[in-house]
């Protein structure tokens, strides 16, 4: 609306907005306003975006019925389209040979297995070692992941997962979900986001100055940025 431009190819190119999500549209400026920001999403897990529901599903499952990976036969998963082409095994090829972060996080059958086992997928998710666990690569071998028509239709205005669980004993247990905690439609509270960011901080940054970045966030409609990146820049980051 005021002449900023940027570049095409996020909206226009490969896998870009259009393509990827909205489809073909034409946008009115003079009727816009900033109300889009209320469908933010947060992602809940340290995963790809479009695997959250499914991840909080089988989580879900995994505790109401006290689980173990040992119990689980075989899961399979029900997904839209665009989930399954990224991370599922469709455009973007195989999701089962896993062997770096980068694979990992990008692998709806490794993030599925992990979250089983170990009933969370945080940074410890992706160290090396627990990547090439033998008992995270026999299970998410046993993933079946599927795009369905009626969940593709949904999508975006829901990101839905129909998860089945095959246990050794013969049972199946079935979850289906539409959205997440941290979705649009189940936004995170402050106190939610303010433990996710001590927990995946605390190693990195001390208690106070993490404490100081928090009351900058939560008040930086009335502050300038530049309060936020003078504390961001104020101590190294260690890796």
């Amino acid at each position: 609306m005021r002449g900023i431009t940027g570049p095409r190819e996020v909206f226009e190119g490969n896998k870009g907005f259009i393509e990827a999500i909205a489809g073909p549209f034409e946008i009115d400026w003079q009727q816009e306003d900033l109300e889009s920001v209320r469908h933010t999403i947060l992602k809940r897990y340290n995963a790809e975006i479009h695997s959250q529901s499914a991840i909080e599903a089988l989580l879900e499952l995994r505790a109401e019925h006290g689980l173990t990976g040992a119990e689980v036969e075989r899961i399979e998963l029900d997904t839209f389209q665009v989930a399954f082409d990224i991370i599922g095994g469709g455009e973007e090829g195989d999701k089962y040979r896993v062997r770096s972060k980068e694979e990992a996080d990008h692998s709806l059958p490794y993030l599925l297995a992990v979250a089983l086992l170990d009933g969370q997928v945080l940074p410890e998710q992706y160290l090396p070692e627990r990547i090439t666990a033998e008992d995270v690569q026999q299970l998410l071998r046993r993933v079946d992941v599927r795009p369905d028509p009626d969940l593709s239709r949904r999508f975006p205005q829901q990101h839905s997962a129909r998860l089945r669980l095959h246990l050794r004993d013969g049972r199946t247990l079935e979850r289906e979900q539409h959205d997440y905690g941290g979705f649009h439609t189940r936004p995170m509270g402050w106190d939610a986001v303010a433990a996710k960011f001590d927990r995946l901080a605390e190693r990195r940054v001390e208690p106070s100055l993490r404490t100081r970045i928090q009351d900058v966030i939560a008040n930086l409609d009335e502050l300038p940025v530049q309060q936020l990146t003078n504390l961001l820049a104020s101590q190294p980051i260690s890796d």
